[in-house]
């Protein structure tokens, strides 16, 4: 017969009442058990990994990534470690990064990488205002940072915040002229905007600077086709199905600017002569 008072015997007692706890809600309780189970026998790998979850439902989840490691250590061939790991991670390690970044900014405000990341993460998790609140003091820390000015755009082009994306895509192209994306996205906010010389113009430059970026010629020709200049529409059309035509007619499935195009023969011409070049490269990959 077991001896109950067998300290791996009493682990598991603890353990099996830590578990009941914690379905009923009671985490502070169920957390204790769980410490009580590790103190008699530290080898148990369940005892660590239900603490540990205890600790990632309470928010606590550098003291939970402790204690999920520690069960992997002690059970490194075990599926369930693992697994109760990687849900860690893809539930709660954005979570985690944001209680770090804000730690790291605590001990030195002017941290201006920990804010940037800060600001992405928040974006994330999908927190824009935060995520332009921590953008925002990165850029008043250094005003010359253009990846955060563009990330920054992003989240105002979401928003439909046009200005404020124009004004900080200006600044990026002010200090970085060669900048593709800048000029990209800034012709995509002045079409919607509705000023379509300024988009045209930046559409063109971002063409100079990278001529292979399928994006840059389908835009252009969607602002065209609302411009009302169906030929250029048309000649920016087949730029983009040249380099990548699967890609391009995926995006016109959808699109409503192209409306007016689609009954134009020219432009079901363009459709149908890349028609083959996508039959031919899909039997060719099938083929491979």
């Amino acid at each position: 017969m077991a001896d109950k008072r067998d300290p791996l015997i009493q682990s598991d007692l603890h353990n099996a009442r830590g578990i009941e706890l914690a379905d009923r809600g009671w985490l502070d309780e169920a957390a204790n058990e769980f410490r009580k189970a590790i103190e008699l026998d530290p080898t148990s790998a369940h005892a660590h990994d239900n603490l540990a979850t205890v600790h990632a439902e309470k928010g606590r989840y550098r003291e939970a990534l402790a204690e999920y490691l520690t069960a992997l250590e002690l059970e490194p061939d075990s599926a369930a470690a693992h697994y109760n790991l990687a849900c860690f991670l893809s539930s709660h390690a954005l979570d985690m990064a944001v209680g770090e970044y804000q730690r790291a900014i605590e001990q030195e405000p002017d941290y201006h990488d920990a804010h940037v990341n800060l600001g992405i993460t928040y974006a994330e998790l999908g927190k824009p205002d935060d995520a332009k609140c921590s953008l925002k003091t990165a850029i008043e820390l250094e005003p010359n940072d253009t990846f955060a000015r563009l990330e920054l755009a992003d989240l105002h082009m979401d928003d439909d915040e046009l200005r404020e994306a124009i004004a900080q895509l200006k600044e990026v192209i002010r200090l970085e002229p060669e900048e593709f994306e800048g000029h990209l996205n800034l012709g995509i906010c002045y079409a919607q905007k509705g000023f379509y010389a300024e988009a045209e113009s930046a559409y063109r430059r971002a063409l100079e600077l990278n001529p292979e970026q399928v994006l840059t010629p389908y835009n252009l020709a969607a602002l065209y086709a609302l411009w009302n200049k169906p030929e250029a529409a048309i000649d920016a059309f087949q730029r983009a199905l040249a380099l990548d035509a699967k890609k391009v007619t995926t995006w016109l499935r959808d699109d409503p600017m192209f409306d007016a195009l689609r009954r134009l023969p020219e432009f079901q011409a363009c459709l149908g002569a890349a028609a083959p070049a996508e039959s031919i490269t899909s039997t060719e990959s099938a083929e491979d």
